[in-house]
């Protein structure tokens, strides 16, 4: 075989070895560009609330590699947050920290994934499930409850141990006419157990005084100032 055909046999196996790698590239361009497109259209149909359209185009950008990762996480919120579907939630945040242990949203990823965990086992169990918004709702609400709980027991305190001679008096007059409807003016600080505990010196009996005045008591916990309240 002469000099000149070897090399030109050398030429066509680099060329076509180019070609090749040009094509390959181009492919890869041509898939890129379409999962970008498909994922655009995807945020749109998002945006103007078609949840089920937005989900078939997410999916179908979906190829098992780790920049399938944000895919599966967007899936997951559609899932939470759309169609209330916390299974289907669990298998996309689940996907995501395979594909993405360490990324940018996996602690989050996580936190969602205790709260969808714990609302499939109450749908299971036959309990509504909650979005993750009204969970939120919730939890503030707990928070709220808490520290006006917390304050109610401060006010407890502070009576105990600070009490008003005028508000003393008061109760021991009402005590000593036991023929007479007793009545009691609410003061700043004051709860259903600190009136209790002026007039029958125990918390214990502030049941008493409020079912004697459910038509003044809207919230045993809320008092306020310049009630006037029947002492039973």
């Amino acid at each position: 075989m002469s000099l000149t055909v070897r090399l030109s046999k050398k030429n066509f196996a680099a060329a076509l070895c180019l070609g090749l790698a040009l094509g390959a590239a181009g492919c890869e361009r041509m898939i890129s560009s379409r999962s970008t497109q498909v994922i655009k259209d995807a945020e749109a149909k998002t945006a103007d609330g078609n949840y089920l359209r937005a989900i078939t185009l997410y999916e179908s950008a979906l190829d098992g590699s780790e920049k399938s990762a944000d895919i599966h996480y967007r899936l997951a919120l559609l899932y939470d947050d759309k169609m209330n579907d916390p299974l289907h939630a669990l298998h996309h945040f689940k996907r995501y920290l395979t594909l993405a242990p360490t990324g940018p949203h996996a602690n989050e990823v996580k936190n969602f994934m205790k709260k969808d965990e714990l609302a499939l086992g109450t749908s299971l169990s036959g309990d509504s499930v909650v979005s993750r918004a009204e969970a939120a709702r919730l939890k503030n609400e707990n928070l709220t409850l808490r520290k006006q709980l917390e304050d109610q027991r401060a006010q407890v305190h502070s009576a105990a141990t600070e009490k008003t001679p005028a508000n003393d008096k008061s109760a021991e007059a009402n005590k000593k006419a036991p023929g007479k409807a007793r009545t009691y003016v609410v003061r700043e600080g004051d709860t259903l157990a600190s009136i209790s505990r002026k007039f029958y010196k125990s918390s214990g009996r502030w049941k008493k005084i409020r079912d004697a005045n459910k038509s003044v008591i809207a919230d045993p916990a809320k008092l306020k100032p310049g009630m006037t309240l029947t002492i039973p």
